[in-house]
């Protein structure tokens, strides 16, 4: 059973956990609002907002969804918002819609409900209300006929009028001035009922059964067994894995639709960010893009991270995406695998027998979307060597937008400098090849060498070699060839500006 509420009415469904939270919003519960556009994540008209119950138990945290890309299991214990939730009164706008109509911000109107949902969640959320906030919080939503500028001014309306928020109690304010209903107050003792209603249900089962070991339920409301596993089925390691279906939704809906499935991305053992005293950052396999771009623990040791992950897809899809998935997809340009590999990551397999094995992430990699891991063996951590103040990482990525869009080619560098020589390196590359590449040998051509423009070019040499990229729709061989060592050049001169100088004499 799968129990949540959507928008002010309790759901319970027994509908797949795998189908999309939108055909169920709109087929099931009749809400129109919401539309279907690409079922890719790409255009944002099925844009919702998801909330979860705080670790406080006192407050909730939303956060914008493509609902097309939602399994509809993910909504468990949650708050699920839509267009039709939003609204005080029939026939009164919110400032957010209101913001719209003033400054000719809709057209034809398809593509409005996902920007006022977006705009809606950037209200609701902690984050600074500025200008630059309020215009990233749109970052997964595309006008196809009204043109940006006009809800670029609609959000400087929205950003004035938020500059009053206040840090404490925003939801009684946010009602106020009627950017939400009044009911959004009452969620959090309303999803805490849940969960105890959901608990209470979980342990008459127990009670019940015969030889089954006891059940907890996790912090989201989801059932899981002594071993941490979903006690939904004998064998969960049998099932399917979805985590935020970012992916898998846009491939095997259907399919996954006729078939149980084991959801992991509520896990509360498989999320969170945390660092070791062996000197490793160690993640759970269910964090997110957003969490690694809120994490004060990341920003730290990559201070220029939220500026490499505004490039990965959008905020809504960063909400959604782990980064398990995106190594597991195995695409050859996933922009999280290119950073880890140059972060030198590893990953922890279980295996249903209970035995537990780390692998290096470049060695999970044996062909085209092909795993060196069993197809019952799963993601449980990643972890990746704690870098110095010192080091250098950089991450680029060349695509035919700037976001929400597949990279052509990407490339992320970690160096390490002493005494002016480079003490080590890694390198990975993405489209140039049949796998997410570690670049072992122009790393290892690094080592020992000063940082300058010979020693750059000369590892171009040696990186030239190491890969193979096709002619496809993103470009020639030779293309792919040009950007890369383009990209190369880009991270040293990151590194040391100075070259710049001494490429050109």
């Amino acid at each position: 059973m799968i129990e949540f509420y959507l928008n002010d009415q309790p759901i319970r469904s027994t509908e797949p956990p795998a189908s999309a939270l939108l055909d169920f919003v709109r087929y099931h519960e009749h809400l129109k609002g919401t539309k279907i556009g690409c079922r890719e994540g790409d255009c944002g008209a099925c844009t919702v907002l998801v909330g979860e119950l705080a670790p406080d138990g006192q407050t909730m945290n939303y956060q914008s969804m493509t609902s097309c890309l939602t399994p509809l299991g993910n909504a468990h214990g949650k708050h699920v918002v839509t267009v039709e939730g939003i609204n005080a009164a029939a026939g009164q706008l919110t400032p957010v819609q209101q913001a719209i109509v003033d400054e000719g911000g809709s057209q034809c109107g398809f593509c409005t409900v996902g920007f006022v949902m977006s705009l809606t969640g950037h209200s609701l959320s902690e984050k600074p209300a500025t200008e630059k906030n309020t215009i990233a919080a749109i970052d997964g939503n595309i006008c196809r006929c009204t043109g940006y500028k006009s809800l670029e001014r609609a959000a400087a309306t929205l950003t004035a009028q938020l500059a009053s928020r206040p840090t404490q109690n925003a939801v009684a304010w946010l009602s106020e001035q009627q950017f939400v209903p009044a009911y959004f107050q009452t969620m959090p003792a309303r999803l805490a009922a849940l969960r105890t209603a959901v608990a209470e249900e979980a342990a008459a089962a127990t009670a019940h059964s015969n030889g089954t070991p006891a059940a907890t339920v996790s912090p989201n409301g989801h059932t899981q067994s002594q071993n941490g596993h979903d006690s939904s089925a004998a064998n969960p390691f049998a099932h399917p894995l979805l985590g935020g279906g970012t992916d898998l939704l846009v491939q095997r809906l259907e399919e996954l639709r006729e078939q149980p499935v084991r959801l992991v991305f509520d896990q509360s053992g498989r999320r969170g960010i945390r660092q070791t005293a062996a000197g490793r950052v160690v993640l759970g396999a269910a964090t997110t893009a957003s969490h690694l771009l809120e994490s004060e623990l990341m920003r730290g040791l990559i201070p220029q991270l939220p500026q490499y992950l505004k490039l990965v897809s959008s905020t809504p899809i960063r909400n959604m995406g782990t980064v398990a998935g995106n190594f597991i997809n195995g695409s050859p340009i996933g922009d999280l695998t290119i950073m880890f590999l140059a972060l030198g990551a590893s990953i922890t397999l279980a295996s249903p027998a209970g035995t537990a094995r780390e692998l290096a992430l470049p060695d999970l990699y044996l062909g085209y979307k092909k795993l060196a891991k069993t197809p019952e063996e799963q993601v449980t951590e990643i972890s990746f060597p704690t870098p110095l103040s010192g080091d250098f990482f950089h991450f680029e990525k060349v695509s035919k937008r700037t976001h929400l869009d597949i990279a052509s080619v990407n490339s992320a560098a970690w160096l390490r400098v002493e005494n002016g020589l480079i003490a080590a390196a890694r390198i990975s590359a993405g489209g140039v090849g049949p796998v997410p590449l570690y670049l072992a040998r122009t790393s290892q051509f690094l080592v020992g060498r000063e940082l300058t423009a010979d020693t750059v070019s000369a590892a171009n040499a040696v990186m030239q070699e190491e890969i193979s990229p096709i002619s496809d729709v993103r470009g020639t061989a030779d293309y792919k060839r040009l950007l890369l060592r383009q990209l190369l050049w880009a991270h040293f001169l990151q590194f040391a500006p100075a070259l710049a100088v001494d490429e050109l004499i």
